[in-house]
This record gives structure tokens, C-alpha cells and sequence, in this order.
């Protein structure tokens, strides 16, 4: 699907204009786990200014996980998960999250496929489809399309138990963690 990345920023003389504008990188499928996708779509550091130029984020991306301070917005597309996939090779599929998503990737738990935590506050926003948020002990919510929900750290998975593919939109804020 193409998803276009509309900048916005200042000319020489102060005036609003548009600095880039093309296509989203990342937003296409996963290879050894088709129909996932996920694209950063912005990161901003601890200082982030107004006013300057903007720029992307930078390329290969050493982390998807926002720096103290910082911030990521990142699409993901969940496809159903009762998709099979043919020869499906777990290492595969890991190395590949690990690489498209560095930082995150690695935060996946081996034992518990799907679960994994982060020191962020995480505002995730479901666009398109249903999707169910898994947390301990098989607590579960069901969310739809326009629905939010506030992710403060805790350990999570989230499973599309539909027939169709879920798209969401997260933006995650560094935050400490309690000891």
C-alpha cells in the first residue's frame, strides 16, 4: 500500500512550506512474515526545534525505540493471525523483525511469541480493523477502529484474531522506569 509522508517546514523567508513529500519507507509486507509491516514514520530527539529545516529520520535507523527524551511514531499493520504461512521459519522471521525494527525486534520474548515491553509511554490509535491487546495473565481488550489506548510501559502482545488486516498508529515517548 502506498502511504505518502507529508513535511512541513519553513522557506528562508519563515514561511510555512512543504520540505518533503513522497512515499513512506517501511510500509511494505515482511518477508518471512507476510502481511506485517511497520514504517517509522517520524522520530524527534530530546531538543526537538521548530523553525529549522526538518529532516528524516536518519537511515538505516540504529533504533526504533525513542532516545531519552525522544519520540517515534511508528505504522504497523497486523495481518489475521490465523494467516498460515507455508514453511514458516521462527529464526527467520525474528532476524528480519530484528533488522527492520532494531531495538524493538530485540525485545521480543522467545518463550511468549508476540510479547514484549518497553520504557515508553506508547499512544496507540487503531485506524483500520480490530485488534486485541494481550497483557498478563491472559487479560485481553478488544479494540476497533478509532479506538485508543495508553501503553505505560507494561508488558504486552497484540493478536488480530480477525479476517482482515489491522493497522495502528503508535507514538512512543521515552520514559524511565520505576525500580
Amino acid at each position: 500500500m502506498y502511504i505518502k509522508r507529508i513535511v512541513t517546514g519553513h522557506d528562508s523567508a519563515g514561511r510555512s512550506c512543504v520540505v518533503s513529500s513522497g512515499r513512506l519507507p517501511g510500509t511494505e509486507s515482511f518477508v518471512h512474515s507476510p502481511g506485517f509491516s511497520a514504517a517509522v514514520v517520524w522520530q524527534t530527539t530530546s531538543s526537538p526545534r521548530v523553525g529549522d529545516e526538518a529532516e528524516a529520520p536518519e537511515v538505516p535507523l540504529t533504533s526504533v525505540l525513542p532516545g531519552p527524551g525522544g519520540t517515534s511514531a511508528i505504522l504497523v499493520t497486523f495481518p489475521p493471525s490465523d494467516q498460515s504461512v507455508e514453511g514458516f521459519d521462527p529464526q527467520a522471521a525474528t532476524a528480519e523483525l530484528c533488522e527492520r525494527l532494531p531495538g524493538l525486534g530485540e525485545l521480543f520474548e522467545a518463550d511468549e511469541p508476540g510479547f514484549h515491553r518497553t520504557d515508553s509511554i506508547d499512544y496507540g490509535v487503531v485506524l483500520d480493523g480490530e485488534i486485541i491487546l494481550e497483557l498478563d495473565d491472559g487479560c485481553t481488550s478488544v479494540l476497533q477502529s478509532g479506538d485508543i489506548v495508553i501503553q505505560m510501559g507494561t508488558r504486552h502482545a497484540w493478536r488480530n484474531a480477525g479476517s482482515t488486516p489491522a493497522k495502528l498508529l503508535f507514538v512512543m515517548v521515552a520514559a524511565g522506569r520505576m525500580p
